[in-house]
């Protein structure tokens, strides 16, 4: 079985953005995946829609993840916590689905479909959908909903756990 843990944000300090994504996309993912139950990561930038700037996709075996000693301890976006605003983070039953299920090739996109603000009654999914090159239509027209097309900044990354 596997969770699907995501986390959206935007970045409010411009100067700073790039040195921001190569830490998160590198030694902070690094740093996640050594931690108790996360399988894999990717990031992503949105490119056309709604919604917040940045997502990261993570792979988990277990909601436990965040109850772990590794994580309690050591989690967050450390010096860049002022720069970051209008974050979220949200964790969906991913059924049986691998961690690879989730990868999305240098190429091309992951469509994501979102309810903010929506209570559990109201809209209890996010919808995620790998888009391999630039096929991306929008299909969602529900109120309340933010829908946007994210391409890859970083590579799927794995945990290097037996």
């Amino acid at each position: 079985m596997a969770f699907v843990y995501i986390v959206r944000c935007n970045f409010n300090d411009p100067a700073r953005e790039q040195a921001w994504n190569d830490w998160y996309s590198g030694p902070k993912i690094a740093q996640m995946l050594r931690k108790p139950h996360f399988l894999s990561c990717q990031r992503f930038r949105r490119e056309t829609g709604t919604g917040r700037g940045y997502l990261a996709l993570w792979v988990l075996t277990s909601p436990d993840a965040f109850k772990t000693k590794e994580y309690t301890t050591n989690w967050g976006f450390f010096e860049w916590e002022s720069c970051i605003v209008d974050w979220s983070r949200d964790l969906f039953d991913g059924g049986s689905s691998m961690a690879t299920d989730f990868a999305v090739p240098m190429d091309g996109g992951l469509h994501v479909v979102s309810f903010d603000g929506a209570s559990a009654e109201q809209a209890n999914v996010i919808g995620v959908r790998v888009i391999n090159g630039r096929d991306f239509r929008p299909l969602s027209s529900l109120s309340g909903s933010q829908e946007a097309l994210y391409r890859p900044i970083s590579d799927f990354a794995r945990a290097e756990k037996p």
